[in-house]
């Protein structure tokens, strides 16, 4: 038994799930000072769909917001969420894309890097856990969290091995949608660690209620890290409320140590931030109550509020018990993919279409991207896949056996071409490689700012351009 170690989500993964990721730099940077002596294991600030989200709806360069939270982070480990082959975005990228974008992430101050795979297929990790042990930084190679007729913990536990064969420095169960119960938290906690010789963290939602039992349960087990969420950001789809957690620990042989006056002083910012969210509507009180369904359909909440915007613009939102029912359908003939980027929205979609379509015959209308989950493309998926379903879904089409990052072109020489015209950084051509129209809209934003900004300088000097 020792202390348990905290990483703070709620600069990334805590405003990803209760507000759709648009908690922006300016809101973050009057705190960081102060979270910062808190005493935190690490904070989760970047990755996941922070980068997406900074670009396509703040106008704010990610790469800019990690530097400026790492000016103001000295003693603290800066965290980020990285999907694999993935990177941030939703194809694979190519080996040198991988490879540059680890780079610059550590060199703009990351220090521990959570690699996922969707599928758990450890072919899709290979090049960014190799990356990230050749830059110096900290792998923590994760665990997609599920539950089926194909999953047992004995299986997590052989990955697990696996991945810390592989170079990883840590392993992390990433329960995405809250489905780890407390009880059987312990059970996987404590199979996991009689495999592997390293620090193990916990990632669970609070979507079911089940978060801060599955926690404890989980730490009695000896876990040895795990993510929670300051107070005002935490619970429904978010995570277990920090501050909760360090007074259960109190006086324990678990004590986290950490100062509940020190998370205070955290709370009271965050606090006044979420009051604004609620009061604008960024948090819709929908995703901050205990939905126990989770448990049946395995939707994470950020797939559910996408699949709620889906039957909204089609005019069927009261399609939306169809739909989740629909979801274990699609998930089941595919597989039985955990539900995480990019699988819950593919997986989502195709069940949006079943539904919709329903009286054309399921699958009538099935998407590329569903279309590249059966054939291979996104990796190998955890259960075998019906010869007749894949017949039905993509034909006579050659499946990919291979590691599916072997068949795409070097990116790197074409990418610095395409960013040529816009680029200011060298971390622009990584922009542009994830999502081309999205940083593309931004660079020209951009430009137009400054170009504002030196018209307004050359006006207050007297200087009037013609």
């Amino acid at each position: 038994m020792s202390k348990v170690l905290i990483t703070e989500t709620v600069l990334r993964d805590a405003h990803q799930s209760l507000a759709a990721t648009r908690m922006t730099t300016e809101e973050m940077l009057p705190i960081l000072e102060d979270m910062d002596k808190v005493g935190y294991h690490s904070l989760e600030a970047w990755g996941g769909a922070t980068f997406d989200a900074c670009l396509r709806f703040l106008h704010e360069d990610p790469w800019m917001r990690l530097r400026a939270i790492k000016d103001r982070v000295k003693n603290t480990k800066l965290q980020m969420l990285f999907r694999g082959q993935n990177i941030l975005g939703y194809r694979h990228y190519a080996d040198d894309v991988v490879e540059y974008f680890v780079q610059k992430s550590i060199a703009n101050g990351i220090d521990i890097i959570r690699i996922f795979d969707a599928l758990n297929d450890p072919r899709n990790l290979e090049t960014a856990i190799k990356a990230t042990i050749k830059e110096g930084g900290h792998v923590q190679a994760a665990i997609s969290y599920t539950t089926s007729p194909f999953h047992t913990n004995e299986g997590f536990a052989q990955y697990a091995k696996q991945l810390e064969e592989m170079g990883a420095n840590s392993i992390c169960i990433k329960d995405m949608s809250g489905l780890l119960k407390p009880y059987e938290a312990y059970r996987l906690v404590k199979t996991i660690k009689s495999s592997v010789a390293i620090p193990v963290a916990l990632h669970c939602h609070y979507t079911a209620g089940l978060g801060s039992m599955t926690l404890l349960k989980a730490i009695e087990a000896g876990v040895d890290i795990v993510d929670t969420a300051i107070s005002p950001l935490a619970m429904g789809t978010s995570h277990t409320p920090t501050e909760s957690l360090v007074a259960t620990l109190q006086d324990t042989p678990y004590d986290t140590g950490l100062s509940l006056e020190a998370l205070d002083v955290v709370a009271k910012h965050f606090n006044k931030i979420r009051e604004k969210y609620l009061a604008s509507g960024l948090i819709d009180t929908k995703v901050l109550k205990v939905d126990v369904n989770a448990l049946r359909y395995q939707v994470p909440g950020g797939m559910l509020s996408n699949l709620i915007s889906q039957l909204k613009l089609a005019g069927k939102s009261d399609k939306l018990d169809d739909v989740l029912e629909e979801v274990a359908n699609v998930r089941a003939d595919a597989g039985y993919p955990p539900l995480v980027t990019p699988t819950s929205q593919i997986v989502g979609t195709q069940a949006v279409n079943n539904v919709l379509f329903a009286d054309e015959g399921r699958y009538s209308r099935v998407t590329k991207e569903f279309k590249g989950l059966v054939r291979g493309e996104y990796g190998k998926c955890p259960a075998p896949i019906s010869n007749e379903f894949r017949t039905k879904i993509i034909g006579d089409d050659e499946t990919v056996d291979y590691r599916p990052a072997d068949k795409i072109a070097p990116e790197i020489d074409s990418l610095r071409q395409r960013v040529a015209p816009y680029k200011e950084q060298d971390e622009d051509l990584l922009s542009l490689a994830l999502f081309e129209q999205v940083a593309i809209k931004y660079f020209d934003w951009r430009k137009q700012q400054k170009y504002k900004l030196d018209s307004n300088a050359d006006a207050s000097n007297g200087i009037h351009s013609i």
